[in-house]
């Protein structure tokens, strides 16, 4: 049974993992309800938050059908990273989870996400701060080191841990990889195998079938997986996953009608969490593609759900849709 503190999470978790742009309320709601056992925030900057910078605490808003749900932050600077507890344990999250691995670099630049990787010491220092400063359990995301002459990932989990994170949770690939090649699942295994080591290890990177989910559960022997891309416009991931491992069978195949009466479902919540139409359905545009991925002689569909800034149209594109596809 993985925990984080006293939550209990099940025997193999799944994990919706932090994405910026995409981990929002809405997103979070439709996961939840398709089967994830946990979700993220989006990553959130510490620095945007002891600013009371508007985009920053908007991402803090969370809701009860999400829960357990952890509000991920990220930063280099100790004082900055300090401050922020008190704004984020407002929001009263299950968990607050640090980011020591978004490979971006106007992040990376000031030291923070996967930067901090260079600077193991601070990493472990930033870590203990936090963990004496908040009520709430702490975890750390990253990733398995700077480049691959640099992988320490084993030394870093012990430290991490010792300092008092509840759990960890690491993408198999290093900042240098950035999103290309494929995560190497090995150094997480070498973590976990780690006789030292008692919180719970979620693997990251590549778990985009169930068979892959199986495996990092089955082969690596970790304490749940957590997933990014593969669910964009595809929600519906969780449940598949969770069908494959009762059953050993694939759910069928998700119907247009489906596709299409949860990309409005999400559009809805979309609009009504940002409390602006226009806004709203611009920050759909992202998941068009994936919720109707797949299917031939798309591609005007598509053209016209990600510019039209008019509802009563995205309900006729959706309409057409299901007419010619469904």
């Amino acid at each position: 049974m993985a925990k984080i503190g006293t939550i209990e999470l099940g025997e193999f978790p799944l994990l919706l993992a932090p994405m910026e742009d995409v981990s929002d309320p809405p997103f979070r709601a439709l996961c939840k309800e398709q089967g994830a056992d946990v979700v993220y925030t989006e990553f959130i900057s510490s620095e945007g938050l002891i600013r009371d910078a508007k985009k920053s605490v908007k991402k803090l808003d969370i809701y009860g059908e999400e829960r357990p749900v952890g509000i991920q932050i990220f930063g280099a600077n100790l004082d900055s990273m300090l401050r922020t507890v008190e704004i984020v344990e407002a929001s009263n999250p299950d968990f607050i989870d640090i980011n020591f691995g978004c490979p971006v670099k106007k992040v990376v630049s000031k030291g923070a996400g996967a930067g901090i990787l260079k600077d193991i010491d601070l990493m472990q220092k930033l870590s203990a701060e936090m963990v004496k400063h908040s009520k709430l359990p702490i975890t750390v995301k990253t990733r398995l080191g700077w480049d691959v002459d640099s992988i320490k990932i084993v030394e870093v989990a012990e430290r991490l841990q010792d300092v008092g994170i509840q759990a960890l949770a690491i993408h198999g690939r290093t900042r240098a990889q950035m999103y290309k090649g494929e995560a190497d699942w090995e150094f997480i295994r070498q973590v976990k195998e780690n006789p030292r080591m008692h919180i719970p290890i979620f693997g990251n990177g590549d778990v985009n079938t169930p068979e892959k989910a199986m495996l990092m559960r089955d082969e690596f022997g970790l304490d749940g997986a957590m997933i990014g891309r593969a669910t964009i416009g595809n929600p519906w991931f969780f449940k598949q996953v969770k069908h494959f491992f009762e059953t050993g069978e694939h759910l069928p195949e998700i119907s247009i009608a489906e596709r299409v009466a949860m990309a409005k479902r999400h559009l809805e919540k979309s609009i009504a969490w940002k409390e602006n139409e226009i806004v709203g359905i611009m920050e759909m545009r992202r998941h068009y593609t994936n919720y109707f991925k797949g299917i031939p002689h798309f591609k005007q569909y598509r053209l016209k759900m990600v510019t039209t800034t008019d509802l009563v149209e995205l309900y006729q594109v959706f309409d057409e849709v299901l007419q010619q596809f469904g």
